[in-house]
Parts: C-alpha cells; sequence; structure tokens
C-alpha cells in the first residue's frame, strides 16, 4: 500500500514536470511568434517609409514639372497643342509582346508623360550572336534593375568586354534613387518581380517622370502568360526579355532601342571641340592633357567623398580648385559646373552634400568612359 503511494507521488510529480516542460515550451514558442511578428512589422514599416520618401521626392519634382507645364502651354497654338502625342504603349509600334489585340485592355496615360523621345528601328535578319558583337553598342550606358546576384553576375558577364557601360541596381527604390541623379542611360533592364519596389510600380513612377522619356523600359521576367505580359505593357514596358537571358534576344533590343540613340545624341560630358580650341587646334597636347586628367582625377570623387567627411574642408576646396581649372580646360564643361557648386557648398552643413558628391561621382564616371574612347578611337 505504501508503495503504491509512493508510485502514485511520483506519477503526479512527473506528470506536473511535464506539464511544466510544456508550458515552459509554449511561453517560449509564443515569445519568439512575437518577435518575427515584431520585425516582420518594423520591416513593413522601413518600407513604407522608403517608399513615402521617394514618392515625396517624386511627387515635388513633378508639382515643379506640371507647374512649368501649364505656364508652357498658355503660350503655345491650338495647332500645336494638337500636334502633342502622348505615349501610348501599344504593341504593334513598341515591339511586339505576343498578346492578342482582344486581350488588350485600354489603359489610361500617366498624368505627366509627353512625346517619347526615343526611336525603334527594326532588327535585320542576323546569325547567331557572340559576345563580341556587343561591341557594336560600345558607348552605350544601361540600367539593370535586378535582385538577383547570379542573374547580375550572368549579364555583367557577357556585355564586360563589349564597352557597354552597366549601372546596376538591387531593386526598385534604388532604381529611382539612381535617376534622380543620373538620367543619361539608353535603356532600362527592369526585373518585374524585386523587392522593396516592384519593377511594376517602378516602371509607372518612371513613366509619370518627362524627364525620362528618352529611356525605353524592358521587362525582364520569366513570365510569359498573356496576362503576366499584359501587365507589363500596362505598367510601361515597351519590351520583354525572357528569363534566362538569350543573347540574341538582348541584341535585338539593344539594337532596336540603342543604336540610334548613341548616334543622335550629343555629348554631354566632355566637348572635345572646345578642349582642342583652348589646346590651340593642337591635338597631341589636348590628348596629353586628358591622359593627365585621367592619371589624376579618375579617383577624385572617393578623395572628397573622404576629406569631406573627415571634415578636411581646407583640402577639399584645393581639390575642387583644381579640379575646375582642368576640367575647364579639357572641355568637361558638366563636371566643372558640378565642382564649383560643390565648391561653394563645401562649408555649409544645411546643404545636401552628399547628394552633389553622388552627382559628381556620376558624371565623373561618364567623363572618364568618354575620355577613354575618344583617346582609344585616336
Amino acid at each position: 500500500m505504501i508503495k503504491q503511494n509512493y508510485m502514485k507521488r511520483e506519477a503526479m510529480e512527473l506528470l506536473t514536470q511535464y506539464q511544466n516542460e510544456l508550458i515552459g515550451l509554449l511561453i517560449l514558442f509564443l515569445s519568439l511568434y512575437l518577435v518575427v511578428l515584431l520585425k516582420r512589422n518594423k520591416k513593413k514599416q522601413e518600407r513604407e517609409k522608403e517608399l513615402e520618401k521617394v514618392d515625396e521626392k517624386l511627387t515635388k519634382k513633378e508639382n515643379i514639372q506640371e507647374t512649368q507645364e501649364i505656364k508652357s502651354n498658355k503660350e503655345i497654338s491650338q495647332e500645336q497643342q494638337e500636334q502633342i502625342e502622348e505615349i501610348i504603349l501599344e504593341g504593334a509600334e513598341e515591339g511586339d509582346f505576343g498578346v492578342d489585340e482582344a486581350l488588350i485592355k485600354e489603359v489610361d496615360t500617366p498624368t505627366h508623360t509627353t512625346k517619347k523621345a526615343y526611336k525603334k528601328r527594326d532588327v535585320p535578319s542576323h546569325q547567331k550572336i557572340i559576345k563580341d558583337d556587343f561591341k557594336e553598342f560600345q558607348g552605350t550606358r544601361i540600367l539593370i534593375a535586378e535582385d538577383n546576384i547570379i542573374n547580375q553576375k550572368v549579364i555583367q558577364g557577357l556585355l564586360a568586354e563589349s564597352g557597354i557601360e552597366i549601372v546596376m541596381a538591387d531593386d526598385g527604390i534604388e532604381t529611382l534613387e539612381i535617376l534622380q541623379h543620373d538620367n543619361n542611360f539608353s535603356l532600362i533592364l527592369m526585373d518585374a518581380h524585386m523587392p522593396r519596389l516592384d519593377g511594376f510600380e517602378t516602371t509607372k513612377k518612371i513613366r509619370m517622370n518627362p524627364e525620362y522619356n528618352h529611356i525605353p523600359v524592358i521587362a525582364l521576367s520569366g513570365d510569359t502568360a498573356a496576362n503576366d505580359i499584359r501587365k507589363m505593357q500596362e505598367a510601361g514596358m515597351v519590351e520583354h526579355l525572357e528569363k534566362p537571358l538569350k543573347m540574341d534576344a538582348l541584341y535585338d533590343v539593344l539594337y532596336a532601342y540603342t543604336n540610334i540613340q548613341n548616334h543622335d545624341m550629343p555629348n554631354t560630358s566632355l566637348d572635345t571641340e572646345e578642349g582642342l580650341y583652348i589646346c590651340g587646334g593642337d591635338e597631341n597636347f589636348y590628348k596629353e592633357i586628358l591622359q593627365e586628367f585621367l592619371s589624376n582625377y579618375t579617383n577624385s570623387a572617393q578623395e572628397l567623398t573622404k576629406l569631406i567627411h573627415n571634415n578636411q574642408l581646407q583640402e577639399a576646396d584645393k581639390l575642387l580648385l583644381d579640379i575646375i581649372g582642368v576640367a575647364a580646360n579639357i572641355g568637361a564643361t558638366k563636371l566643372t559646373q558640378i565642382a564649383q557648386k560643390l565648391k561653394s557648398v563645401i562649408y555649409n552643413k544645411e546643404n545636401d552634400i552628399d547628394s552633389l558628391l553622388q552627382t559628381y561621382t556620376t558624371e565623373l564616371t561618364t567623363l572618364v568612359h568618354t575620355i577613354t574612347t575618344y583617346l582609344q578611337d585616336k
């Protein structure tokens, strides 16, 4: 009897112990679940704040542009107004998406669109494309929005020796931030599905800004269903490149949308005629100065950023003075203006110096590439 009571008591204690452990595990699980929920909510709030910042910047710019457009429209005649074309992304005009016309709904055009500043030309028949064929597009600048690191490396590897300049963005928000400081691109390759801001919403925002009307947006996606492609088209994407990317398809898109632009667009980074005039028409002397600029100032963006962030403002001021003088002598008017503006504000902390530094970095990159190409061609 005593033994039975002992065993019962022992069983009760064991059961109580299991119950306590079970309650402890349940509390732990609930705690972890709450932590996960809090992190998700925090990430969601951060994403919403980032989107609000981007929208706020774009709205400010659009409001200014809208005011200017309204003012300008008052001055043009009725006949001129009737000649203004809105961008209507029709498959037959902007590139065949393989979508039946009956499936395409009428789409409202964005409020701020104006006449598109790019053209598409027919691609002639050609043999199988190889990597060397992309050298035909040397000097073209492409903005690629792609969040997958492997896909990024594939594209970079494919175009590595072509002379095409690639600027890579990891998502839609980064794409819009890049365009705010630099819109000198011949083409945007846009992944449809990205974190923070996907390709559809990013393209809609791009198409609503007249400053980007010269840049066609090409979809990058594995989605090939009619509804998916229609969604891309309605967002403002003019072509669709299927993943995995095929060399022939990429070549055709580059040929159709970039070559005409490259020949028609003036070089705003380097005025070689101005530079040669300053050098007395001596081309050899001009090339020597260009080479010295590459040797001494290719890394000037990093140097300026370091000096300004370390509060070495006198050294930064001196470096900018040197850059202004040399850039003006070689005909780099745009970089000269940016450097002058940066020099005028480095002592005033209220100015957005980081934004100016980014603008300087972007223009310097373009200028270095332009100078290198000029020296190679000569």
